[in-house]
C-alpha cells in the first residue's frame, strides 16, 4: 500500500497552508481529538517531524541518539556532557512513512479506547459493562446433591 492510500485509509487530511507549502512544510490533521482539538502533525523540509498541537511547544517526533558535547570555560577547563541529538530525515517520502508509523503507534493504537465523538472510555469501564451484561443475560444454574438426590436452586 502506498503512502497516499494509507493516509486516505486512516482518515488523515492535508491542512497545509500556502505559506507552509512555500516553505516546504506539510501539515496533516488526524481524525483523533486530544484535549478537545484534532491532533495535527507536520513534516518539515529541514528533516524534522513535529506535533503541531501544543501551540507554544510543537515537540519533535524524530528519533534521538546520544552524543557528547564539550564546553570550555574561560579558565581553560573543558566540561564534557551527554546530549540527545535528533536524527533528521532528509527525504519527504521517508518523513511521511515515519510520520504514519509514529501516528499509528502513538495516536491510533494508544487511543483505541476512544469512541467516534472523541470521548475516552477506560478499559475497566468496558470490562464492567461486559460483566454486567453477562450477569443480566445469564441466569446461574445451581444444583445441590443431598443423599444422592439432585435439587435445582433457582
Amino acid at each position: 500500500m502506498n503512502i497516499k492510500e494509507t493516509i486516505q485509509l486512516l482518515g488523515i487530511q492535508d491542512v497545509t497552508t500556502k505559506r507552509q507549502k512555500k516553505n516546504g512544510t506539510v501539515t496533516w490533521k488526524l481524525p483523533i481529538k486530544r484535549w478537545g482539538k484534532f491532533i495535527e502533525v507536520a513534516s518539515f523540509k529541514s528533516g524534522y517531524v513535529r506535533n503541531n498541537n501544543c501551540g507554544y511547544s510543537n515537540y519533535q517526533l524524530n528519533k534521538c541518539k546520544m552524543s557528547k558535547r564539550y564546553y570550555q570555560y574561560a579558565n581553560g577547563k573543558v566540561h564534557e556532557f551527554d546530549t540527545k541529538e535528533r536524527i533528521l530525515i532528509p527525504r519527504e517520502q521517508d518523513r511521511l512513512e515515519y510520520l504514519i508509523s509514529y501516528c499509528l503507534k502513538n495516536y491510533y493504537i494508544k487511543n483505541a479506547n476512544r469512541i467516534a465523538g472523541g470521548d475516552y472510555v477506560s478499559k475497566w469501564k468496558y470490562e464492567n459493562d461486559i460483566k454486567n451484561a453477562v450477569i443480566e443475560n445469564c441466569t446461574p444454574e445451581v444444583s445441590v446433591n443431598v443423599n444422592g438426590q439432585r435439587y435445582e436452586i433457582i
